[in-house]
């Protein structure tokens, strides 16, 4: 039975850079896994909490439980204005209030201009979710614009060599927490 993984565009640009890279990556999966990548967070409702716990709108519940049944989350974002972009905040403080993070394999891409900001936050916003990334599951690239192609392929070696380890770092992360090896708890999903 193949992986399922979510993959998560934090821009709402359709000719985002992070779209097309996630596009790519999804090429460079082994066959045991299979893709889905969600590029719609800007149709998500503005982040009440007060409705987060209680009566939840039905389009957030859809991406809980999309998170929640993937086998791991890749998550690819911008950088806007040294942090991360709004509409990929908005859908993490919908998941604030559950546990459909919580020990969730989880690849972390910043690919923007500079990054660094953005990818700080980003990383913290997971580990204050409970998320289970490490270094080898984490990149950052700046420079993005110039290192991709216009279909989203990598015009150098050395990134494509890059995000084919992280590839494999991830691939790896998630079949050893689904084949029982992982070391966490299973009683939060």
């Amino acid at each position: 039975m193949k992986k399922k993984i979510f993959a998560i565009v934090g821009s709402a640009s359709s000719k985002s850079s992070n779209l097309k890279l996630l596009h790519y990556l999804k090429t460079q999966f082994s066959s045991d896994f299979e893709v889905e990548i969600f590029d719609q967070l800007a149709q998500m409702p503005h982040f009440n909490p007060e409705q987060s716990q209680v009566n939840p709108p039905i389009s957030v519940i859809e991406i809980r439980n999309r998170i929640l049944m993937s086998d791991g989350i890749m998550i690819c974002s911008p950088e806007y204005i040294f942090s991360i972009p709004s509409v990929l905040k908005n859908v993490l403080e919908w998941c604030v209030a559950t546990t459909v993070f919580s020990e969730k394999p989880t690849c972390l891409i910043t690919a923007s201009a500079d990054g660094k900001m953005g990818n700080e936050e980003l990383r913290l916003i997971m580990k204050t979710l409970n998320a289970n990334f490490t270094e080898e599951t984490s990149l950052l690239i700046s420079g993005i614009r110039g290192k991709l192609d216009e279909e989203g392929n990598p015009l150098d070696s050395d990134l494509k060599v890059k995000l084919k380890q992280v590839v494999v770092a991830f691939e790896s992360q998630v079949k050893e927490r689904w084949n029982g090896n992982f070391r966490g708890t299973l009683d939060q999903q």
